[in-house]
């Protein structure tokens, strides 16, 4: 079974990176990782902007090098957006002098001092160097909105379980498109229905 919620011992473990806010906020963060792409990000950004949410995109650099004008759009309209490497490299099978290379031309096109690793993996390593320049965005909630293997109806019964300050995480990418186009309207109406409001992270 899917571990939609980050583990607490994960969160004890590696307490140096950020992986939710306060309970008693009456917020939870929406996050996207890979974009921008023109097949998705513009019909994210529509359906969001039907009900005045806000959003964070960690962009991969190599997209947001092709599309200047989505990394333009969801910046005029109030979104925040976050490093995610270059080519979405894999922290524990790069070296730590490609990573940081990736980081940093990534950096040329997405101004910003959050980062999200790709996969959600980074040596400890690495976390100290990178902390000197970015906050480190994990997450407390995953939809697994690319696994073959979970479907939007089982992705929406797991949604029950988010609650104020979480970080919530969705794809941005071809891949994980269809099922997000099945889950995204639902997925909002079900927070909002808990009386929890959105917010970017800052």
């Amino acid at each position: 079974m899917k571990q939609f919620r980050t583990p607490y011992f994960f969160r004890w473990i590696f307490h140096r990176r950020v992986w939710g806010f306060s309970r008693n906020s009456g917020i939870v963060y929406l996050t996207f990782d890979d974009g921008p792409t023109p097949e998705c990000t513009n019909w994210i950004v529509d359906t969001l902007a039907d009900k005045n949410i806000k959003a964070t995109f960690f962009c991969v650099g190599a997209n947001a090098q092709k599309h200047p004008e989505l990394m333009e759009r969801m910046q005029s309209e109030g979104h925040a957006i976050g490093n995610h490497t270059m080519r979405h490299e894999k922290g524990t099978k790069t070296s730590k002098k490609e990573y940081f290379e990736s980081v940093a031309e990534a950096a040329e096109f997405i101004p910003s001092k959050l980062f999200r690793p790709p996969y959600g993996r980074i040596p400890m390593a690495f976390t100290k160097e990178l902390r000197k320049k970015y906050d480190i965005i994990m997450w407390t909630w995953l939809s697994y909105d690319y696994h073959p293997e979970v479907s939007a109806a089982e992705i929406l019964q797991r949604a029950q379980s988010i609650q104020s300050g979480d970080i919530l995480v969705l794809h941005d990418n071809v891949k994980s498109f269809e099922k997000l186009k099945e889950t995204l309207p639902q997925l909002l109406k079900i927070i909002e229905e808990k009386g929890l409001k959105f917010s970017v992270i800052s």
